[in-house]
Formats: structure tokens, C-alpha cells, sequence
């Protein structure tokens, strides 16, 4: 189905543009991958722009009324914005929460090295995680998946509908949870190993206390930690699988809060 041309000329048009590139905004500085650090200010701008461009088209063709730029309609596409991206963030945060919990489990908290794509502190078990679930989300066109959903936003939510911005941030804070909540799903496997080779450790260190335990419990937890970690890694891929039907559950939780729909 080809797309529609964009009417300069319409009614409305310019705040047209303007509203959906904070909407693309929005995504941008939070979906993972093109919220990488890494990636150059001037090319986030450049792909905001380019993608405006390339979908207001479809935006303008499910408009009911011309919309009103206004600052509160910025705050409120760029909120649309987040709710698209944070889902996805949410999926691979999880993850990453998964291997900063194993690292505490099996001894490796200490570890803890700056991650070239936050620049903030982490663990080498959760910036691998972090980068196998990236690598999982791009394997599985997870970057198509997200800008199928921002084409899509222009239909469920059309641009400059009104928007109850308290709900939606309460919202957002709520999906805090969720990502815990995954984290300790994906971490569950490799903590339940390890706190059963713990136990074992110390039944042995009672049954034959000659046995220097504690010279061996440290290099011990972190083989068993890491193979177990190795092992499960196939089941995670395996979930990953599945993660569009999660991204969308979260994507719609979050844009019914926006829309009040979830208030009536």
C-alpha cells in the first residue's frame, strides 16, 4: 500500500510536522539502540528528522481535525513518544537488571566497570546481558517492530488528541515494576543455582570441617553462576522470541493511561 503524499498546504500542516517529529522525538531518546550514547547527537537529529519527514504522511491521513501546536500538545506527543520507546526499554532493562542481580548472587558485584553505552556504572555480567538482548531485539527486527508501532500510533492515538498527561506519568513510574519484575524472571534460574550451591557448600563445611570451604565457595559460586548463566542463555533467546506480544501489552497499558481511557 503505498503512502500517502504529505499536503504541505493543508490545514494544520506545519503543526502536523512539528507534533510528529516530538513524537519521533520522544522515541528516539529512549527506545534502545538509537538511544545508545555512542550514537552522535547530530545523527539522533538526523533520524528524527528523516523519519518525520518519511511518516507524517500516514499521521496527516488519520487527522480528524487540523491539530493546535500548543506547548502542552508538544509535552504530550513527546509523552506519546516515550510510551513507544519505553516499552522496548523496559524489555532490554530488564535484562540488564537480570545480570547485575547474578552479579551480586555469585560475587561479581565488585566488578563493576563503566559501560560504553551509558556511561554509567555496571557489572561485565550486566553489559552482557544488556548487549544479548540488544543483539536478540535487532536479530528480530525489533527496530522495524518499534517504527511499525509509531506508523500505528498515528491511528490509535491521532495527533494532538487530548491526553491526560498525570496518568500517563503515573503510568510510567508504574512500569518501573515491570522491570524489576522481568529482571528477577530472567535472573531466577541462575540465583535459585546458586543459593543450592551454597547450601551444599555449607552442609559440607559442617560435615567435614577440615575442608578449607571458604577458599573454595568464592571460585566456586562464580563457575556455577556463569555456567548456569551460559546454559539459560538459550531459554532467554527463547522468550525473546515472543517479546513483540510483551512490547505491545506494555505499549498499551502505557498509551491507554495516556489517552484516560483506563479512568472511565
Amino acid at each position: 500500500m503505498p503512502l500517502p503524499a504529505f499536503d504541505l498546504y493543508a490545514p494544520g500542516a506545519p503543526a502536523t510536522l512539528v507534533l510528529f517529529s516530538a513524537r519521533v522525538s520522544g522515541l528516539v531518546l529512549v527506545a534502545p539502540v538509537f538511544s545508545a550514547r555512542p550514537v552522535p547527537m547530530a545523527v539522533k537529529t538526523g533520524l528524527v528528522v528523516l523519519l518525520s519527514i518519511l511518516m507524517v504522511p500516514v499521521a496527516q491521513s488519520h487527522l480528524v481535525r487540523p491539530p493546535l501546536l500548543t506547548p502542552a500538545a508538544i509535552v504530550g506527543e513527546t509523552l506519546v513518544g516515550f510510551a513507544l520507546g519505553l516499552g522496548a526499554a523496559l524489555i532490554v532493562g530488564a535484562a540488564e537488571t537480570a545480570g547485575e542481580l547474578l552479579s551480586v548472587q555469585i560475587g561479581l558485584a565488585g566488578s563493576a566497570i563503566v559501560d560504553p553505552l551509558s556511561s554509567q556504572q555496571s557489572t561485565a555480567l550486566g553489559q552482557f546481558v544488556h548487549l544479548f538482548a540488544i543483539a536478540l531485539v535487532l536479530s528480530l527486527n525489533g527496530h522495524l517492530v518499534m517504527l511499525d508501532a509509531l506508523a500505528t500510533s498515528a491511528e490509535r492515538m491521532p495527533l494532538g488528541a487530548p491526553l491526560e498527561i498525570a496518568a500517563g506519568l503515573r503510568s510510567f513510574v508504574s512500569l518501573g515494576s515491570t522491570l524489576f519484575a522481568l529482571g528477577l524472571q530472567f535472573a531466577a534460574p541462575v540465583v535459585a543455582v546458586v543459593m543450592v550451591a551454597n547450601v551444599a557448600l555449607a552442609v559440607l563445611s559442617r560435615a567435614a570441617p577440615q575442608l578449607q570451604i571458604l577458599q573454595l565457595a568464592f571460585p566456586i559460586q562464580i563457575l556455577v553462576g556463569i555456567g548456569t548463566l551460559v546454559a539459560s542463555l538459550p531459554f532467554l533467546a527463547t522468550w525473546f522470541l515472543g517479546w513483540e506480544a510483551s512490547y505491545d501489552a506494555l505499549l498499551t497499558r502505557a498509551m491507554t493511561a495516556l489517552s484516560g481511557a483506563g479512568a472511565r
